[in-house]
């Protein structure tokens, strides 16, 4: 199930998914009494998550909010470069949650693999036994159509069993670990959220049902029972036509 929520400029859609997320985290905690949110890095959401810092820091109960991320670079979480840098900044140090509720991916281990098998170990500790479904799931994507750090034609793509791993990846930096789809595809409900005209052409491929998901990953995020959620501003959204738009329900 997919649907499509197009907004005039970046800041409108920022202010959107801003206000969609604190609903959803707010639902989630009403029903089951917490919630586990997994976060995206990249230039895209930061405003996201300094408006959920400006206008909801009050307004969602964050002691019961869990937080984790699909992916990270391998670099030091001071570096420049790092998924949860960019989260403290814009968004943890603005608002009151427990730092036990925060779980970042570690970096610190000399094997990514050993990493990648520490961040699944907690997740399994975290749902105990259960599956292992976030209540929301936050994505982007790339120019190159790569979710997470699953790029292209990587074999981590065709990954059944772990729900992360360590991948290399033509980027820098090049060392990175991330979720895989056995575990993204569990989720209650994921959104990607996209920005820029750069972003135009892949998200007209990403749409299209011919798109392999070797060509552009973003199409292996497709959850059995979940809602995916594009949030696109209108340069994101500008390449596509009637047949894109009738797959989702735009607003």
């Amino acid at each position: 199930m997919r649907e499509l929520h197009v907004r005039p400029d970046f800041e409108a859609l920022s202010l959107a998914v801003a206000e969609s997320l604190a609903g959803q985290i707010n639902t989630a905690v009403a029903g089951r009494g917490r919630c586990a949110l997994v976060l995206t890095g990249g230039r895209t959401p930061r405003r996201t998550y300094e408006l959920l810092a400006e206008r909801f820091a009050t307004a969602i109960p964050w002691p019961q909010v869990d937080l984790f991320w699909c992916d990270e670079r391998y670099v030091t979480p001071e570096d420049p470069r790092s998924n949860y840098r960019l989260a403290r900044l814009t968004l943890l140090d603005a608002i009151a949650i427990p730092p036990e509720n925060v779980h970042p991916m570690p970096t610190h281990y000399a094997d990514t693999g050993e990493a990648a098998r520490s961040y699944e170990a907690l997740i399994r500790g975290y749902f105990r036994g259960a599956a292992p479904r976030f209540d929301l799931l936050l994505l982007g994507v790339a120019a190159n159509g790569h979710v997470a750090s699953l790029f292209p034609h990587h074999p981590a793509l065709r990954e059944h069993d772990r729900w992360v791993v360590e991948t290399t990846v033509p980027a820098d930096p090049p060392q990175r670990v991330t979720m895989t789809f056995p575990l993204i595809n569990q989720a209650a409900a994921v959104a990607f959220v996209v920005a820029g005209p750069t972003k135009a052409e892949i998200v007209l491929r990403a749409m299209q049902p011919d798109t392999t998901v070797d060509d552009v990953p973003a199409v292996g995020v497709a959850p059995a029972s979940a809602m995916v959620t594009w949030w696109l501003d209108a340069a994101a959204a500008e390449r596509l036509g009637p047949r894109e738009y009738r797959a989702g329900s735009p607003r």
